[in-house]
């Protein structure tokens, strides 16, 4: 049995699609979701569903009973009150289950950074997640994405209609990227592979070098339209997410981890691309995604 975590989320739906993809012979799945309305109904009538939060130990409990493999997801919520307790939260949920139960393998979406991202807010939250896990003993992959291509479909309004993207980002650095459904098929193709053992990261770096300013330059080029980087401040960041929202813990967790994107270079040109996990580049994930979000 294999435990999917945020199944209607843009990783975890990629995840599911997959898993339910690979046929006859594969390993049941079950998912946990708060509304099971919101799963699509192909999926609904094809996956073992449980209804609830994974940070709520009952909740996982129940989900994890005679399932050997397990799908792990933080997902980002700004109203909470900071990422490291947050991330603590679920984290303490997943050890008692394994400490309990018979999961064997666990496949986790973390971040780049190891041994790098130094009071990087989430990324941080990220890396301490995997030591955690991992120190459980279970079998562990900590798959490692740099900066996420669906990030751009936040903009995409102030792109079509504006011309611009607002980012706090350094806009001359490279900073690599990466599409969510490499992320989903990676994590798919570790979770139907019960050989692999131990605990390792698997980084998922997509195969372009480019600048802020070279990415809104293949937008631009997609979109037909001219669009720029509007450069924000750090504090500039951190106003906007309080302003949608935020608790003021979440943004100021944001805009360390963007300092620090921006300081330490840990998303860097340093980083090798990984055409077997990551092979999207970012003009494809245009025309294919953000090409038809923008005419929506």
């Amino acid at each position: 049995m294999i435990v999917v975590t945020t199944p209607t989320g843009q990783i975890g739906r990629e995840v599911v699609a997959r898993l339910l993809d690979a046929g006859e012979g594969s390993a049941p799945v079950r998912v946990i979701v708060r509304d099971p309305a919101a799963l699509a109904p192909r999926v609904r009538e094809r996956v073992e569903v449980v209804q609830g939060s994974h940070a709520d130990p009952a909740v996982l409990k129940e989900a994890c009973q005679g399932a050997d493999r397990v799908f792990w997801l933080v997902p980002p919520t700004p109203g909470a009150d900071g990422a490291d307790g947050y991330f603590e939260t679920f984290t303490e949920s997943l050890r008692e289950v394994i400490a309990s139960q018979a999961v064997e393998r666990v496949v986790a979406v973390s971040t780049l950074g190891r041994g790098v991202a130094r009071n990087a807010g989430p990324i941080s939250a990220s890396l301490a997640m995997d030591e955690a896990i991992a120190a459980t003993g279970v079998h562990y992959r900590a798959l490692c994405p740099p900066f996420l291509m669906e990030n751009l479909l936040r903009h995409v309004a102030s792109m079509r209609d504006e011309g611009v993207w607002p980012s706090a980002l350094v806009h001359d650095r490279v900073i690599r990227t990466c599409a969510t459904r490499d992320v989903g098929a990676t994590a798919a193709r570790l979770l139907l592979d019960d050989t692999w053992t131990g605990n390792a990261d698997v980084p998922l770096v997509g195969p372009d070098e480019l600048t802020p300013d070279g990415m809104a330059r293949v937008v631009s080029e997609v979109l037909g339209r001219p669009v720029r980087v509007q450069r924000l401040t750090i504090a500039d960041l951190k106003a906007a997410l309080t302003r949608f929202g935020a608790s003021e813990g979440w943004a100021q967790g944001v805009a360390d981890m963007t300092d620090a994107q921006n300081v330490q270079g840990f998303y860097g040109a340093v980083q090798p691309s990984t055409p077997d996990t990551a092979p999207t580049g970012l003009r494809q994930w245009c025309e294919e995604v953000l090409r038809p979000a923008a005419r929506s």
